[in-house]
């Protein structure tokens, strides 16, 4: 368990936070890049670690992440006209670019430099792997771009979707390297073996056939997976191993990335792998992107649209991004459903997710809780972040955030013998570098 000191610590985002100041050395996605869909288009309004702000694209594509009020006398810009390459007050005609710069002033004498002296607040933007990407923190200290797989791999080998989620983001990231819940939240119940593997397909996003059956099984029948971690230059590698029908192990390895990545365990060679990024709204709510990638193919349009209506990890929402099921409808929860069908009788694996992280509060209370060693890797996370936001606090830079490359990794599952440690499964699944996949793009 956390103090209550520890625990607020941890989850609080706001500027001047410790842990908002820590997440601000680092780069977000702060849009889906198609929620800007067209050149001086509407402005969006956008929330994000507990700051107000509006997104546009300016006449030349380029996106600009602003503060919302005029500098003049506080008009909300969201009001404004988007044209010729910058955002207007609709108020008195004062016009502002994608950096901030105030590039018209139609209310002072045109021989005046006063537009010199005005500045909006704007942030760094860069657009890459369909998302739309925010600097919040020093621009001294901006990094590069978090070198994801799935911004090096083609556009058509990538599918990128968001939800909101009615909790702060720690507790939901948490949930997302706890394998160990697998055995149960997930489980099918259904024992009619077509619609039971049409459910397990869904819930793992992998192939078919008794491969998938047997790795359900083994998670179904091994509560109690054996854990070991390892720290690396990004984050944390976190392998969790179950008994098999003989003597070799059921290794799922996630990956745990500086501050709000994390990669999902369940591929296998020739698999869709998957990964999430936890955006904090305020300290109660949070945007979670989910994104799936193909090294090597791209998805066909029927993968897309089982995505889109749901698949695996990707929640099916409304046009604003809330989850058809949603803490306001107890997430389709059929109890008839849960004594037959599933241990939740919650449809679909996002919606589970979503009910349970939930269910802990808008923010967890930490002093209430009791760990037990399956719950090693939520330790190890906590203890990093921690650490880190106080060796910030004490003028020690993040040091992940000097690692952009470090970020080009998988996570996955493997079959190994008894005797394999964490390394070894590694090598074996990825060969030498703990799943860095960044030699095979030049990086």
């Amino acid at each position: 368990m956390l103090s209550a000191a520890d625990n607020a610590y941890l989850t609080s985002c706001g500027k001047g936070t410790p842990m908002g100041e820590l997440l601000r050395r680092f780069w977000h996605p702060a849009l889906l890049s198609s929620e800007l869909p067209e050149p001086d288009g509407p402005p969006r309004k956008v929330r994000l670690l507990g700051e107000d702000l509006l997104a546009f694209r300016d006449t030349k594509g380029r996106v600009g992440i602003v503060e919302p009020h005029c500098p003049h006398r506080g008009a909300n810009l969201y009001y404004g006209r988007n044209e010729d390459c910058g955002l207007r007050c609709v108020y008195h005609g004062w016009k502002f670019d994608v950096d901030g710069a105030c590039v018209d002033l139609p209310t002072s004498p045109p021989e005046s430099n006063y537009k010199d002296t005005i500045r909006l607040l704007a942030y760094p933007v860069r657009e890459w792997a369909g998302l739309v990407w925010v600097y919040m923190g020093p621009r001294e200290t901006m990094p590069e771009l978090p070198q994801l797989e799935l911004g090096l791999v083609p556009d058509a080998h990538r599918y990128v979707s968001k939800k909101w989620q009615d909790c702060n983001w720690v507790q939901s990231l948490e949930g997302a390297i706890d394998t160990a819940h697998f055995s149960f939240l997930h489980r099918v119940l259904d024992t009619d073996e077509t619609r039971k593997l049409e459910l397990l397909r869904r819930t793992a996003a992998i192939g078919a056939g008794d491969a998938l059956q047997d790795r359900i099984r083994w998670i179904t029948d091994d509560p109690r997976p054996r854990f070991a971690i390892a720290a690396h230059d990004t984050g944390l590698t976190i392998g969790a191993s179950r008994k098999t029908d003989g003597t070799d192990r059921y290794w799922r390895v996630s990956q745990y990335m500086m501050p709000n990545h994390a990669l999902v365990p369940v591929a296998f060679p020739g698999d869709v792998y998957h990964g999430q990024c936890w955006v904090p709204v305020d300290d109660t709510t949070c945007w979670i992107y989910t994104y799936s990638w193909l090294p090597d193919r791209p998805f066909t349009a029927a993968e897309r649209e089982r995505y889109a209506g749901g698949l695996s990890l990707h929640a099916e929402v409304d046009s604003s991004y809330m989850p058809l099921r949603n803490l306001r409808n107890e997430y389709g929860l059929d109890r008839q459903a849960q004594k037959t069908l599933s241990y939740t009788g919650i449809p679909g694996v996002s919606e589970q997710d979503a009910a349970i992280q939930d269910s802990q509060g808008p923010v967890q209370d930490r002093t209430r809780e009791h760990l037990g060693p399956t719950d090693a890797g939520i330790a190890e996370f906590r203890k990093m972040l921690l650490a880190n936001a106080r060796a910030l606090q004490q003028g020690t830079p993040p040091p992940a955030a000097a690692h952009a490359r470090g970020y080009a990794l998988r996570a996955g599952g493997w079959v190994a013998p008894a005797q394999a440690d964490l390394a070894a499964v590694m090598d074996q699944r990825f060969g030498p570098g703990r799943g860095y996949v960044g030699d095979a793009y030049g990086l």
